[in-house]
């Protein structure tokens, strides 16, 4: 990852030719990291990043997922490669309030 984000955050974009490399290197997690990242799923609050999945959401936080793949199998998760490319190429909606402030919120699907 390290030299595809080296590369985004030279470019400052995500263009074709890094979409196709991200999926040659990726495969299925690099599909779903793009999807989300096209469809605004990757939220950049005070305090975390967040990525809406399809049934919760997740706080990634540095090298760190709250997702059962990587909590359970130790791997890079979808999650955490999303916010990685997102930040490289300034792909986050930024969210100016603190994520820790919505864990107590009713109805929260939070994990």
């Amino acid at each position: 990852m390290s030299d595809i984000g080296n590369r985004i955050k030279e470019k400052h974009v995500l263009d074709e030719a890094l979409r196709e490399e991200i999926v040659a290197d990726f495969g299925t997690k690099g599909k779903k990291a793009l999807a989300a990242i096209e469809a605004g799923k990757i939220k950049k609050y005070l305090d975390f990043f967040v990525v809406e999945g399809r049934t919760a959401e997740y706080v990634v936080d540095e090298d760190f997922c709250t997702c059962r793949d990587f909590l359970y199998r130790g791997r890079t998760c979808w999650h955490l490669l999303a916010v990685r490319i997102a930040i490289g190429a300034d792909l986050a909606e930024p969210v100016d309030t603190w994520y820790q402030e919505r864990w107590s919120a009713p109805g929260s699907k939070i994990i």
